[in-house]
């Protein structure tokens, strides 16, 4: 006598295979959703904080302001990079004339947001001020020789030819403060001279 046959089993392992195939699909639908959401849910440029923003508020601005007159083609103000030499302002300017005295001037310095330049021409005096306020006794820092100088209290010979030097190898004045530079005088002695110079 034949024993009946068991049933056949691929009917359940079919159905195993489709459920499996089912979640598996479903998890790679389920991932690409995901992932669109994710890249349509990012915010737009315009609304993320940009790289331009980062740079205004946390670094400076990257430039100064200069005042170039003088002998030169275009004189006018400027604006220069933050690590400009007096020779960009000049070029800025359109470049010196045929008069400009360049031996009285430092190309090489660098500039100073809200500066002044004045471009001397030849024959005359380099460190003369552009307009003197009437009845202004103060010494000029920049014009004044050694005997002037030797007026201001507690300025000696010594600290007079230091001043000259000074302004010899930097350039003009642009301060009164900038007397600090030179060796010699400290915050007090700055203090007793305040009222009586000027740049």
């Amino acid at each position: 006598m034949t024993s009946p046959q068991a049933p056949p089993p691929p009917p359940r392992r079919r159905l195993r295979l489709s459920v499996g195939a089912a979640v598996v699909l479903a998890l790679v639908v389920l991932s690409a959703a995901v992932g669109f959401g994710l890249l349509r849910g990012q915010a737009p440029p315009s609304d993320s904080l940009s790289l331009t923003d980062v740079t205004t508020t946390d670094a400076p601005s990257g430039e100064l302001y200069v005042h170039v007159l003088g002998a030169v083609a275009q004189p006018g103000l400027y604006v220069l990079d933050l690590n400009a030499r007096l020779v960009d302002a000049l070029a800025a300017a359109g470049g010196t004339t045929d008069e400009a005295d360049l031996a009285a001037v430092n190309l090489a310095r660098t500039l100073e947001d809200g500066e002044q330049i004045i471009v001397p021409t030849v024959g005359v005096a380099t460190d003369a001020p552009v307009a003197d306020a009437p009845g202004d006794d103060r010494v000029d820092l920049n014009s004044a020789d050694q005997e002037a100088l030797e007026t201001l209290p507690r300025i000696g010979p010594a600290l007079a030819e230091r001043i000259i030097a000074w302004r010899e190898d930097n350039g003009r004045f642009r301060s009164v403060d900038d007397l600090l530079a030179v060796p010699g005088i400290g915050e007090k002695l700055l203090a007793g001279l305040r009222d009586a110079v000027r740049v």
